[in-house]
C-alpha cells in the first residue's frame, strides 16, 4: 500500500479501531491523562496553610511558581494533546505530501518541546518538595497529591519523547511510492484541474488552431 508520512492516499474511510491502535495515538491519549493528573493534583490538593493561618500557599516550599507552573502547563499541554489528535484524525484526507511533512515537522518540534517542558518541571517542582519546610504543613495535607504531581511530570518526559520519536520515524519514511510526488495533490480538489460548474469540456483550445500547421490532415492534390 502506497504511503505517504505515515497514511494512505487521501479519500479512505476512517476506522476507529484502527486509529485507536496507532502507537502515537496511544501516547497521546496518556499524555493526555497526565496532564489531567497533574492539573487536578495542584488545583485541588496544591494549596495549604498552617492551623493559625488563614491564607494558603502553595504545598512546594510556598513558592506559588511552582504551582502555577504545573496547573498551567498540565492545561496547555492537555489542550495540545487534544489539537494534535484532531489533527491526527485529519491527516489522512489531507492530499498535499508538503502540507502532511508540515504536520509530521510539527510534531516533532512540539513533542519534543513538551518532553522539555516537563523535564524542566520535575526538575523543578521536585527540587521545591524537597526543600519545603515540615512547619509550613504540620498536618501534611496534599503529600500525596505532590507526590502524584511530580510522578506523572517525570512519566510525561518520556510520553511526550516517544511521540516526538514517532513522529521523526514519520518523517524518515516520508513518501514510499513514486505516485507520491511533492507536487501531488488530489485531482478532486484541485481547482485549476477541475472545469467549471455547468460548462462542458470540448478539449479545445485557442493554441490548438495556431500551432496545427496542417501536416496531419488532408492535403490537396495538384492534377
Amino acid at each position: 500500500m502506497e504511503q505517504a508520512y505515515g497514511a494512505g492516499k487521501a479519500g479512505g474511510t476512517f476506522d476507529p479501531i484502527t486509529f485507536f491502535q496507532q502507537p502515537q495515538i496511544i501516547l497521546r491519549i496518556v499524555s493526555w491523562i497526565f496532564s489531567i493528573v497533574i492539573f487536578g493534583c495542584i488545583a485541588n490538593e496544591g494549596y495549604v496553610n498552617r492551623p493559625d493561618e488563614v491564607e494558603e500557599f502553595c504545598i512546594f516550599n510556598r513558592n506559588q511558581n511552582a504551582c502555577n507552573y504545573a496547573v498551567g502547563m498540565g492545561s496547555l499541554a492537555f489542550l495540545c494533546c487534544a489539537v494534535f489528535m484532531a489533527l491526527d484524525v485529519y491527516f489522512p484526507q489531507i492530499s498535499s505530501v508538503k502540507d502532511r511533512k508540515k504536520a509530521v515537522l510539527a510534531d516533532i518540534g512540539v513533542s519534543a518541546f513538551w518532553s522539555f517542558v516537563w523535564f524542566v518541571g520535575f526538575c523543578f517542582l521536585a527540587n521545591q518538595w524537597q526543600v519545603a519546610k515540615p512547619e509550613d504543613n504540620p498536618l501534611k495535607e496534599g503529600g500525596d497529591a505532590a507526590r502524584a504531581a511530580i510522578t506523572f511530570a517525570f512519566f510525561s518526559i518520556f510520553t511526550w519523547a516517544g511521540q516526538a520519536f514517532l513522529a521523526f520515524q514519520r518523517y524518515k519514511l516520508g513518501a514510499s511510492s513514486s505516485l507520491f510526488s511533492q507536487d501531488y495533490t488530489d485531482p478532486s480538489q484541485d481547482p485549476a484541474g477541475v472545469p467549471a460548474a455547468g460548462t462542458e469540456y470540448t478539449g479545445y483550445s485557442p493554441d490548438m488552431e495556431a500551432n496545427y500547421d496542417g501536416s496531419g490532415g488532408y492535403q490537396n492534390q495538384d492534377y
